[in-house]
């Protein structure tokens, strides 16, 4: 097993969302979501500690709601900053070790199962970098000015968090794409302007991203199921 650090996202304002509030504090069955994804983590013995990234202007509510779920042992709170990419290097900062194998992770991602974080640290610590994705099963076209292509769907596959990285590699990379302005889409996408080698951990296609109002349903959708599975 490999032990982690990890830094979880929590400081975006979730628009798409149109809930009025940071999406994190949205109920599913009483729980509110930022709880869920908090519960894998506190829950996984690997896991030595969590870099909680917010806005600033949440810190007292989420201080009180992490008080409430006795994970103060493990969260340390680490303001935001203007883009993605900004918070999650002050998440870097904030991190207690400089070495070992560290995650990012999308707090509104609240369904990652445990055998696939031992896979990914696995593979993480032996390759340097990887992340959870699933294959794409939809038809994926490419539009531009000359028309549509259709992309070879055998070789696509729509990336997931958590992403794992050694530290010195992760470090290296956000320190380039600042230093050459490079705005990624996500942490790997910062490594590959490194031309250093991702591998893919196949994740769950129930890992997803709590982006929209449907996705809510979907949520509790995946959480019903789950406890039908446990009822068997």
């Amino acid at each position: 097993m490999v032990p982690y650090q990890i830094i979880i996202l929590a400081a975006g304002q979730g628009k798409r969302m149109r809930a009025k509030q940071n999406k994190q504090f949205i109920c599913l069955e009483d729980k509110p979501l930022i709880v869920h994804t908090l519960d894998v983590f506190n829950e996984d013995h690997n896991c030595t500690s969590i870099n909680l990234v917010i806005n600033p202007n949440e810190q007292s509510e989420m201080e009180n709601l992490i008080a409430c779920y006795k994970y103060m042992d493990k969260v340390k709170f680490v303001h935001g900053g203007t883009e993605r990419q900004d918070s999650v290097y002050q998440g870097l900062k904030a991190c207690d070790s400089k070495e070992g194998v560290v995650l990012i992770h999308d707090g509104a991602r609240p369904f990652v199962k445990k055998d696939n974080l031992d896979k990914l640290t696995e593979e993480a610590e032996r390759g340097g970098a990887a992340l959870l994705a699933v294959p794409v099963t939809d038809t994926i076209k490419r539009k531009t000015a000359s028309g549509l292509t259709s992309l070879n769907r055998s070789e696509l596959w729509a990336a997931q968090t958590p992403q794992a990285f050694h530290f010195s590699i992760i470090e290296k990379a956000h320190e380039h794409a600042k230093n050459t302005g490079f705005l990624g889409t996500d942490d790997a996408s910062l490594v590959e302007q490194l031309r250093l080698p991702v591998e893919i951990v196949q994740g769950s296609y129930d890992n997803i991203k709590l982006t929209t109002p449907e996705d809510v349903e979907k949520a509790q959708a995946i959480l019903n199921k789950r406890s039908m599975n446990e009822g068997e």
